[in-house]
């Protein structure tokens, strides 16, 4: 339990700190939001602090930062450090300059920041990558709560042949069409704190209850492999880089979550709401994850679960049963099946103002936004028939997204990093490169090695890893320059 505990230090300690870093970095003034300066009643809504911060932590945080770490504890203890070490310096980061660039250019959508900070064909490709990611995100979260739901809440089989299964689907479908279709402030806005409160319960009733139940977690320090289960050996047969940190994602950092931090800079009252609505959203999610993470290897030493990442799924409802009875089991299982369903909602709300703003879609009518939704839901529903008729077929989808959420991250760090150059804080250029770079390498050297990807050996993928990640800081860096010196040139012209 102390390297969790340390863990949780690591967590709150760098958060207090680096964030207030960031948030110096920026430099958030009195300006006039796009909440106020647009204001649409559709998307530009001016809300309070605290409903952007739960509505912002309700779209960042999915199943990612719950069966992520369940799967990823499986590497041992030092997922205790490396959660809250990357979730600081990378994922809170990511998210916070994320959101705070899009709303002071006017509560702009990613597409519009990775265009104005890069260049046509990068913009080009961005658009076509964050479209597919955001059709994945969709699909998972009707697949993996629709299947919590109906296994572990209503005690159904679950089967691509069941009707009750495509109910429960339906069921969230409709919802993630209302939400998708009407205002943000008359669903989604007065939904959420119900939602919220629901989450809470089941993230506070798990963290109190592995101190109250005891569970023995396994520490850096000891052998890890002197219980039930094998972490050492886990842990050198699986690369823990980089298939740790494609496997634990959202709760360390998720290119996802850029996409809805620029939904909410479109209804923030003030830009100084960014680091609580930002960074510490992001940081709570990595709370979550080491919460799920200590509990899924406290049942696994108790031996109540099998260590096995392919049943992570199951170890959920063990997790919530053990520890809160069999009430405050179902409670905690139904905050669970929220977190992806308040994701999924929104992901398909940022895919149709992204495909808007690209072709210049009206989106204060109903019919056009209704019409647009409809192409997109049809797609997502192909999408899901695919992974739930086909054997592998959720594997494979999982596999794809965990890859392409990460690799979307890559271009956020681009924008943030030329930003910084073209605004005179290419000092500090170093705070979106080192993740970047981190990152390159991982993705990298994943998809080239992966059956879903192309096959190289480790050892070749690793050193191409290496060379990608030294090519992305090197481009980034000569790209950045090239544009601070075009836009001081520009100025001496203007004078």
């Amino acid at each position: 339990m102390i390297t969790f505990i340390i863990g949780l230090v690591i967590l709150i300690g760098g958060a207090a700190l680096y964030g207030k870093f960031c948030e110096h970095v920026f430099g958030p003034d009195d300006r006039k939001t796009p909440a106020y300066t647009k204001q649409d009643g559709v998307d530009y809504v001016p809300m309070k602090k605290w409903k952007n911060s739960l509505i912002n932590l309700l779209n960042i945080a999915g199943t990612g930062p719950i069966l992520g770490p369940i799967q990823g504890i499986l590497f041992g203890p030092i997922a205790f450090i490396t959660i809250p070490i990357g979730n600081i310096i990378g994922g809170a980061m990511h998210d916070y300059f994320s959101g705070m660039i899009c709303l002071r250019d006017g509560g702009t959508q990613m597409p519009d920041m990775i265009r104005k900070y890069s260049n046509k064909g990068i913009y080009t490709f961005y658009q076509i990558f964050c479209s597919l990611l955001l059709l994945l995100v969709g699909a998972v979260f009707i697949y993996t709560p629709g299947d919590i739901a109906a296994t572990q809440v209503f005690n159904f089989d679950g089967k691509a042949t069941s009707v009750s299964t495509w109910v429960i689907y339906g069921v969230i479908f409709a919802y993630y069409l209302i939400a998708t279709v009407f205002p943000i402030d008359k669903i989604i806005g007065r939904i959420y704190p119900i939602f919220g409160a629901i989450l809470l319960f089941s993230a506070v009733g798990v963290f109190i209850g592995l101190f109250v139940q005891g569970y023995p977690l396994t520490e850096i320090w000891e052998d890890w492999n002197g219980g039930l289960v094998a972490y050492g050996d886990y842990f050198s047969a699986n690369h823990f880089i980089p298939i740790f940190f494609i496997t634990v994602a959202c709760g360390i950092l998720s290119g996802f979550h850029s996409t809805q931090t620029a939904i909410i800079s479109r209804t923030m009252k003030s830009e100084k709401e960014g680091r609580t609505t930002f960074y510490n959203m992001m940081v709570l999610e990595g709370f979550i994850a080491m919460v799920w993470a200590a509990g899924a290897m406290g049942v696994y030493n108790l031996g109540l679960q099998a260590a096995d990442a392919s049943l992570a799924t199951g170890t959920i409802g063990v997790v919530c049963r053990n520890i809160l009875g069999p009430v405050g089991g179902v409670i905690a299982i139904a905050g669970v099946i929220v977190l992806p369903i308040t994701s999924g909602d929104t992901a398909l709300r940022a895919l149709r103002m992204t495909v808007a703003d690209a072709f210049h879609i009206d989106q204060t009518k109903v019919r056009k936004r209704l019409g647009l939704s409809a192409v997109i839901f049809a797609l997502v529903l192909v999408i899901l028939v695919f992974a739930k008729l086909n054997a592998n077929g959720f594997n494979i989808l999982w596999r794809y997204f965990a890859w392409s959420n990460q690799t979307l991250s890559l271009f956020a760090f681009l924008a943030i990093s030329v930003w910084m150059f073209e605004t005179g804080r290419g000092k500090y250029v170093w705070m979106p490169l080192i993740p970047g770079a981190w990152y390159t390498f991982v993705t990298m050297t994943y998809i080239l090695n992966a059956q879903i990807g192309f096959h190289v050996p480790w050892p070749i993928a690793y050193v191409l890893g290496v060379l990608l990640a030294a090519a992305y800081v090197a481009a980034i860096l000569w790209y950045g320059r090239m544009r601070a010196r075009m836009k001081a040139n520009k100025k001496d012209k203007e004078k």
